[in-house]
């Protein structure tokens, strides 16, 4: 008990002995008061109240810590007094008697309530994301032999869109779904399910064990509908129909078939109504180009094709190895030219490029441009396409954004704020920085410059804080007056050991800050030599222009940029657009193919170890109020890299292995394609990855 009684019980037991029979003695006193009984025991303490009920968990990553242990019951109540002993007989007049026997203990008071239970804790904090968690991957599907996942693309109303990118042409199994063999360029659809309404407790496709999975689509939820494949007319449309074929690009002037391109990439969907729309599709090679289907969607889940298209590229001088991509918040569709910029981190434009022997595919665009010759500033870019539900919709490329290997970009919700990566050896992660919402023409062009976490290494756990350097402020009509200054260079002016075009001399005189670019006998390029300075290096060498400035060059494989737009607004905006969760940390994801060359040579901003190496990993960047990208952390990472295996077993088929692009679910899950050699085991694969896990 906690606190003694004070007071005597009021009603303690009197003992009033007399003495015993005698002659006319004086009265006995009367015998004396019988001790008051022992006060009862006090009831133990109520019991304390159950814990608290645990905080509920945190809307990312790890739980939330569990709620406090609910206050301890109040003491239960005093125990009532004993009862009052009996009186002690009278006794008989006489002598005194003996003193009455003390009389009994009062009976024990009775035990105190049980003291209320505490109140419930009060939920936990919100746990931190997770990351580099080792589980919450799911293998969501597996393409088949010899194709690597393109084209992930999920639609507001749950529709998920991917790829199986150059298959084997040897597949010859059928689905019964499907009727029809992955032995090209696939275009599909997963129906049957909504995205965006998931279970999290998916259980992992299997890993192919026949040869008919290892030549399909194998799927965890949903049924695989192809759209379309390489080479499709869709005859039953009428003049809706194709008559070139789906990713067969023609001659802009000859009108000849060049290439039948098996390599659809990215897509994106507009809708039209409820259950209408545009599909776009990227055909990755050179030349390149963009497909268009209208489609509806019926009650049973499943699309029809009404009309088939690709779309017009001639006004640019066409377009190369259009890689990756994503929609503007406006609803127009932006591809990413990646490939057909031919330098490296110690280079600008190879001279090469206008030699008279050249690569397969570069003398396949020449073929698409014949007569003319291609000039090398006219590609790698971003493409925005403007009306894209018209007839004929119109084409034009943001020289503002830079010239490299664009994997793909992605304009954050004020916007103006553009981020694209550099998919190549020693690249670069660019943003830009539009004059006027909705306009990519003007604007300015900034790199970003790395500070690796101290003391660490492991691509699992290093982070990376970043300070952006401004490059360059341009428009796309001055940049295309300087493209144009080096049309009509041919193999015939080509001449070995010498450049036509821009040359590191010219971009370092930039970078200094000279007023006249270099003579041709200082290193500098012909068609600047000795002219007024301008920032035509900025825009038309924009890797080596922003190095010069400051930017780390040193990604490797540099791949797909993505975000959920809603969960970015509500982050930054505190608009409440995402239901059931309060979104308070804005994110950017990033596949990484390779941890490898330049990230792990020991120099430079980026020194991280070799252990993941060719498995690759995903990173994500932390985006400020400014819709500015402040620091680079990992997410999750492939498995440790393991060379003294086959080459075909060296990242770990279990876990993520060279991943391409990323998509955000709006429940903040994330969609990961890979995209490793089609040498290896097993097919490539379709992830989903739960950065909350643990």
């Amino acid at each position: 008990m906690k606190r003694i009684a004070y007071s005597l019980i009021a009603s303690a037991v009197t003992l009033a002995l007399t003495a015993c029979s005698g002659d006319d003695g004086a009265p006995g006193t009367q015998g004396q008061q019988g001790v008051q009984g022992e006060q009862g025991t006090a009831g133990p303490a109520g019991e304390n109240g159950s814990d608290g009920i645990n905080g509920a968990n945190g809307a990312d990553g790890k739980d939330g810590i569990n709620g406090v242990n609910g206050a301890n019951g109040s003491d239960g109540a005093d125990g009532s007094d004993g009862d009052k002993g009996a009186d002690g007989d009278k006794g008989a007049d006489g002598d005194k008697g003996a003193d009455g026997d003390k009389g009994a203990d009062g009976d024990k008071g009775a035990d105190g309530d049980k003291g209320a239970d505490g109140a419930d804790g009060i939920d936990g904090v919100n746990g931190t994301d997770g990351i580099n968690g080792g589980t919450g991957l799911v293998r969501i599907a597996t393409v088949p032999r010899g194709s690597e996942v393109t084209g992930i693309f999920l639609t507001e109303k749950g529709d998920l869109f991917f790829n199986a990118q150059h298959p084997s042409d040897a597949n010859t199994a059928e689905d019964n779904f499907n009727k029809r063999p992955f032995d090209t360029g696939t275009v599909g659809v997963l129906t049957g399910v909504n995205f965006n309404k998931l279970p999290r407790n998916l259980v992992d496709a299997p890993l192919h064990a026949t040869e008919f999975e290892a030549q399909t689509i194998v799927t965890a939820i949903g049924q695989y509908q192809i759209l379309g494949q390489t080479g499709d007319t869709f005859n039953d449309l009428g003049t809706n129909g194709l008559a070139g074929g789906l990713g067969v690009i023609y001659g802009m002037t000859s009108g000849n078939e060049i290439i039948k391109n098996d390599m659809p990439d990215f897509n994106g969907f507009i809708y039209e109504s409820e259950n209408t729309g545009y599909l776009f599709t990227n055909w990755e090679d050179y030349p390149g180009g963009m497909s268009r289907l209208k489609m509806s969607k019926s009650e049973n889940g499943q699309w029809s094709i009404e009309q088939a298209m690709m779309l017009d590229f001639d006004l640019v001088k066409g377009t190369a190895a259009n890689c990756f991509g994503s929609v503007s918040p406006w609803g127009t569709p932006l591809t990413s030219e990646e490939w057909i910029v031919n330098s490296d981190v110690n280079s600008t434009t190879y001279p090469e490029w206008n030699a008279p022997v050249v690569s397969t595919r570069l003398a396949q665009l020449r073929e698409f441009l014949a007569p003319e010759s291609p000039n090398p500033y006219r590609y790698g870019y971003i493409a925005e396409v403007k009306s894209p539900m018209a007839d004929k919709p119109v084409v034009e490329k943001h020289y503002t954004i830079g010239r490299y290997e664009h994997e793909n970009a992605v304009v954050m919700p004020d916007r103006r704020t553009v981020y694209s990566s550099q998919d190549d050896t020693g690249g670069v992660l660019f943003k830009f920085v539009a004059d006027t919402a909705e306009d990519l023409s003007s604007g300015t062009l900034y790199g970003a410059k790395l500070i690796q976490d101290k003391g660490l290494s492991d691509p699992a756990v290093t982070g990376f804080d970043i300070e952006w350097k401004e490059i360059a402020t341009g428009t796309n009509a001055a940049i295309l007056d300087w493209i144009v200054e080096y049309d009509g260079i041919t193999p015939d002016n080509y001449v070995d050991g010498k450049t036509n075009y821009i040359s590191i001399k010219d971009v370092q005189a930039w970078a200094n800050g000279d007023a006249t670019y270099p003579t041709e006998a200082q290193g500098g390029s012909p068609v600047t030599a000795g002219k007024p300075m301008d920032d035509r290096a900025a825009f038309l060498e924009s890797r080596q222009a922003a190095r010069l400035k400051g930017a780390t060059a040193e990604w490797r494989k540099l791949e797909g940029l993505a975000i959920n737009h809603d969960r970015v607004l509500e982050a930054v905006s505190g608009q409440d657009v995402i239901a059931g969760e309060v979104v308070e940390k804005a994110y950017l994801y990033i596949g990484i193919a390779d941890i490898d060359n330049t990230m792990i040579d020991g120099q430079g901003d980026i020194q991280l170890s070799a252990r993941v190496k060719d498995c690759g990993g995903v990173y994500r960047a932390h985006i400020d109020s400014n819709y500015s990208l402040t620091r680079i952390e990992p997410v999750v990472m492939g498995s440790t890299y393991r060379s003294s295996l086959n080459d075909k077993e060296r990242c770990d088929a279990s876990q993520l292995a060279q991943p391409d692009n990323v998509v955000v679910m709006r429940d903040g899950r994330i969609l990961i394609g890979e995209d490793h050699s089609t040498d290896w085991k097993y097919n490539n694969t379709l992830w989903m990855y739960d950065p909350k896990s643990k």
